[in-house]
């Protein structure tokens, strides 16, 4: 059975490409386990994911002699590119910080999100055109599209801007996310 599907070049094509899908989407989610300190969830996904990375590049080596095998290659990268970053955004691993300034100085909307739960930091700015309201939000990634439709419902015109905080000391979030 193996031999017949080690002959039979449209099963090796297949092989190959299935090969590295499971390949680089293993290798973003370790990327993933690393950049967000989860090291040993990052090695184990490591020992599968070399085992799978020889196994492919040894198929291909093989058969160099046909170019299918190297776009097959090729192809299966890229699309375990796309879904890595599929499961990366499923995964939503962290928190993130988001600023925001609201066109027209809302006193309300602080609350409104603090009613959600949200933890909000908020003053008074000042802009080219007058006074606005600044606030800094911290949230989970996972809660991060319903952050922004809530924002966009309470003050359609805010500018929004994100980044991930690396660490965390004091504060209202801190024992929740500990958790």
């Amino acid at each position: 059975m193996i031999s017949w599907i080690l002959d039979n070049w449209f099963m090796i094509i297949i092989i190959i490409l299935v090969i590295n899908i499971i390949y680089v989407t293993l290798f973003t989610i370790r990327m993933i386990f690393t950049l967000k300190g989860q090291r040993y969830f990052a090695a184990g996904v490591s020992i599968i994911e070399v085992i799978i990375y020889i196994v492919g590049l040894g198929l291909v080596l093989d058969n160099l002699d046909r170019i299918e095998n190297l776009i097959a290659y090729a192809v299966g990268y890229a699309i375990g590119v796309l879904i890595g970053m599929r499961v990366e955004e499923k995964l939503a691993l962290g928190y993130i910080t988001v600023n925001v300034i609201t066109k027209e100085y809302e006193p309300d909307i602080p609350n409104a999100l603090r009613d959600k739960g949200y933890g909000v930091t908020n003053w008074v700015a000042y802009g080219r055109e007058g006074e606005r309201l600044m606030m800094e939000i911290l949230t989970s990634r996972k809660s991060e599209d319903h952050l922004y439709k809530t924002i966009k419902d309470l003050d359609p015109k805010a500018f929004i801007i994100s980044h991930e905080p690396k660490t965390f000391y004091g504060g209202f979030w801190v024992k929740g996310i500990r958790r």
